[in-house]
């Protein structure tokens, strides 16, 4: 039976390799997207050339009625879901908490925190066995900036992030009877288009020379991660968060 997949962010960096993945297993992909639909219809033609089906969801993961609505037409176009990436997030310019903004700090936290948690909470709505779901898993994509903080760039989104390891854990135990695994993954530097959107295109690269393997990681890296947690052969593995990060 074809598997279906709602990626959040799913147009560009992680969520576009996520996608392609997916395509290639023969899954029937949702590209939740906001802003740049050019580029999400690219991905959707990439997606469908790859051997898989492709739904182009345009919504803001921060308003319940964009999530709520992109999860009906996930059971609308492919009849129902089995698994949810929840990938969308946002980055800022580099600065330290005593210069930022009220406005910066409520845009971040509502994106990257209340995003993924409504998203996950709509999944779990669906897919819990208890409330009649078939099962299914759930990865939330957090980033190593959970661990180190990200003194002096952003320390916002690292703690945006930390929230993402506490869901995956909370969220992972509460399924656990329920058909649903939720794991996560903590991307490190990775060489994708959010470094662009901080205001240094050239981050990831030139951070990734300090990690112990000496470069950044490619967004297939991190995706390849993603697809073994959905797969049966993570099928023992729950609340649980996957570093790749080149051994940092």
């Amino acid at each position: 039976m074809t598997k279906s997949i709602l990626i959040t962010g799913g147009s560009r960096g992680i969520g576009r390799a996520t996608a392609l993945l997916a395509a290639g297993q023969g899954w029937s992909v949702g590209i939740n997207y906001l802003g740049n639909e050019a580029t999400a219809r690219e991905t959707a033609r990439a997606v469908e050339r790859a051997g898989g089906r492709a739904a182009l969801l345009r919504g803001d993961v921060a308003q319940e009625a964009d999530v709520i609505a992109m999860f009906d037409a996930m059971e609308r176009q492919f009849g129902g879901l089995d698994y949810l990436v929840n990938n969308a997030g946002i980055v800022a310019p580099q600065s330290q908490l005593a210069d930022m903004d009220l406005a910066r700090l409520q845009r971040m936290f509502t994106v990257n925190v209340l995003g993924s948690y409504l998203c996950a909470r709509e999944a779990a709505r669906r897919l819990s066995t208890r409330r009649g779901g078939k099962g299914g898993a759930i990865v939330n994509v957090s980033s190593g900036a959970a661990l180190r903080g990200a003194p002096g760039e952003y320390v916002d989104y690292a703690g945006s992030k930390g929230a993402i390891d506490s869901l995956t854990i909370g969220l992972g135990k509460e399924l656990a009877g329920e058909g649903v695994r939720v794991n996560g993954v903590r991307p490190g530097f990775i060489d994708t288009e959010i470094h662009a959107s901080g205001g240094r295109p050239e981050r990831g690269v030139a951070l990734g020379a300090t990690t112990p393997m000496g470069r950044a990681g490619r967004a297939e890296e991190v995706a390849a991660a993603i697809m073994w947690l959905l797969s049966d052969a993570a099928s023992y593995v729950t609340a649980s968060v996957v570093d790749v990060t080149g051994g940092l």
